[in-house]
């Protein structure tokens, strides 16, 4: 079943890779026995679903959960059953793609205004008069 990302954009079962192993922690026996834990390999070089910005935002998003062959690598653990690991894995990648989708907004540079110098200029002097008080005392005789 591909992964709907939103209404266009839907991510193929081939560019998902699931594969289940034992989770670490508390659990009992059961922990020894059981491959419970969902690793997601996600082939992010590969897939044709996204566009390059995309993915040069979603490599930065994914920080060191990219491997060197360029697949994003979730591991979900938090559940006891494999089905709800796996769901979990799904929903953590859809919210890094949601992430990714979004363009950040381009900064624009602005200009100091005529006021705001002005203020700055006047505090400059004040802290300046302030300091001078605090120096020694001179008598005028």
């Amino acid at each position: 079943m591909p992964l709907l990302i939103t209404s266009n954009l839907v991510i193929p079962d081939t560019d998902l890779d699931f594969s289940f192993v034992r989770a670490s922690g508390p659990g009992g026996q059961n922990v020894n026995k059981v491959a419970t834990a969902a690793q997601l390999r996600f082939d992010l070089a590969g897939t044709q679903a996204l566009d390059e910005r995309v993915k040069a935002r979603l490599r930065v998003l994914a920080g060191r959960r990219l491997t060197d062959e360029g697949a994003l690598l979730i591991l979900a653990r938090n559940h006891r059953t494999q089905e709800g690991n796996r769901r979990e894995a799904l929903q953590r990648l859809q919210d890094l793609i949601e992430r990714a989708l979004v363009a950040p907004k381009p900064r624009r540079p602005t200009r100091p205004t005529r006021a705001s110098k002005e203020r700055r200029l006047a505090g400059k002097v004040h802290r300046q008069h302030t300091k001078r008080l605090r120096g020694p005392v001179r008598r005028d005789d």
